[in-house]
């Protein structure tokens, strides 16, 4: 997975948040002055052709912003989805360890549980450096050539389908199930989708400072929160769109699950 390429995807939330309130404010304000300039200026059709295009710009932000939640959410959906996809298969993999030749059993359990720690690991580091992710994901993809291995020596004891076929096959699709997680967490929604969105937020700030500035009176209030109820919208957008860095997170309890055996004992 490499984010390298996106500019905010490194970037904190709050951060990025925070950066599009000022700039929204900054917009309201310029655009105010520009109307309060103009306000002696211009006459009622005029002010009544800006408040339709203002209309008209704020049911583009809210079209833009329903489409981007939506993808995002189903981003987080998959996601989810995902993870119980794949602690469902290492369960099934782990059942299946019984059915092999001693102590072959036994060791194949014990990598599977040590796999289940690195899937963990990943899932929980959202705060660590990428370097430290790519690590974790060659430690996992060697935990799996080793039990592999395991796999192909319990072929060589017992040949038979039924018994240390059935763990081949479980293990297959454990291994098929972690590329297809991976493969769901590199998707989030398009940078260039954002940068539109925020491009529309700053427009509609402006406009309403210019509408604001060609009226009488100044609505301060609900202008600002108005902006903070976008700006709390996108930050549920991003967070939902960053699978381990936000605070919404995937539930790892599905895979969690599988070391209660081993805590047991």
């Amino acid at each position: 997975m490499d984010f390298s390429k996106e500019i905010m995807y490194d970037q904190n939330s709050i951060l990025i948040v925070t950066t599009l309130f000022v700039l929204i404010l900054l917009a309201n304000e310029l655009g105010y002055r520009l109307g309060h300039y103009y306000q002696t200026k211009i006459d009622v059709d005029v002010k009544t052709q800006t408040n339709t295009i203002q209309a008209g710009t704020l049911g583009l932000l809210a079209l833009i912003l329903g489409f981007t939640f939506n993808m995002a959410l189903q981003r987080f959906n998959n996601r989810s989805e995902a993870v119980i996809h794949e602690a469902n298969t290492i369960g099934t993999a782990l059942l299946r360890t019984n059915l092999l030749p001693a102590p072959l059993d036994t060791l194949a359990e014990q990598q599977l549980q040590r796999y289940i720690d690195l899937r963990l690991a990943v899932s929980a580091s959202g705060t660590v450096m990428v370097s430290e992710l790519h690590k974790l994901e060659n430690e996992t993809k060697k935990q799996q050539h080793e039990i592999w291995l395991t796999a192909v020596k319990a072929a060589r004891v017992d040949p038979r389908n039924v018994t240390t076929g059935y763990f081949i096959d479980a293990l297959n699709n454990m291994i098929d199930a972690f590329g297809r997680r991976n493969a769901i967490l590199a998707l989030h929604v398009p940078e260039v989708i954002l940068f539109l969105l925020f491009i529309v937020f700053i427009v509609s700030g402006a406009l309403m400072g210019y509408a604001s500035g060609l009226g009488k009176k100044r609505t301060t209030v609900p202008a600002m929160m108005m902006t903070l109820l976008i700006c709390l919208v996108v930050f549920i957008i991003i967070d939902l769109d960053r699978p381990k860095r936000g605070i919404i997170k995937v539930d790892q309890s599905s895979i969690l699950q599988l070391k209660v055996p081993t805590e047991v004992e």
